[in-house]
């Protein structure tokens, strides 16, 4: 069973719909007790880091995911900003994120990039897979998803980085650290590629 974390914020419909399509048990989860029972998580978002943080402590199930993710090790998904809050901190805002994965989030420069860019980083745009990684079964290099995002996560470690992206300079769009996995693209937008990542993680 995959819970989708609706806290308020990203397309909790849009996922299900996928998944009601691919025909994998899913529902959404609203509250701490709506947890129980999953085997997989997405946390999806949209908009700012510190609103992110601040409305998954007020739905009550920021703590309860906790013990989830780091204790009983469930698999979870974040998805755009839900992935950014897997890192410690972001330059976009001065709360704590939630430390999953070891890394902060940063701005995109345009003007360290080696060709003129705009913010945000919005369409369609490829990755390059860094390692292997059971998320991406069935995907690979120039496999096209869709962004909307003018920051980005900076992994500490190289060996967290699933796969990367170009706009100007490579970041990372894929991250993985053990169970918590992020994707810095909308799968639930990218057609048959978003469907086949969506599906692999259900298989995890």
């Amino acid at each position: 069973m995959i819970a989708i974390i609706d806290y308020g914020l990203g397309n909790i419909k849009a996922f299900a719909n996928v998944y009601k399509r691919l025909n994998i048990p899913h529902k959404t989860a609203s509250c701490a007790d709506d947890l129980e029972g999953a085997d997989r998580f997405i946390l999806p978002g949209v908009g700012a880091f510190d609103q992110a943080m601040q409305v998954l402590q007020r739905s009550g199930m920021r703590e309860p995911l906790d013990e989830f993710v780091l204790q009983r090790r469930v698999p979870i998904l974040g998805v755009c900003v839900g992935m950014q809050i897997l890192a410690h901190s972001s330059e976009e805002g001065n709360l704590p994120g939630l430390g999953w994965i070891d890394g902060e989030v940063r701005r995109l420069d345009p003007s360290a990039l080696s060709h003129k860019t705009y913010l945000p980083h919005m369409g369609w745009n490829d990755i390059s897979p860094m390692r292997s990684d059971g998320l991406l079964q069935g995907l690979n290099g120039g496999s096209r998803f869709y962004f909307l995002h003018s920051y980005y996560f900076d992994c500490r470690g190289n060996e967290d980085v699933v796969a990367t992206t170009d706009y100007g300079n490579a970041f990372a769009s894929v991250v993985n650290y053990r169970n918590v996995y992020g994707v810095q693209f909308h799968p639930e937008k990218s057609h048959q590629n978003g469907i086949q990542l969506l599906k692999n993680f259900g298989n995890l």
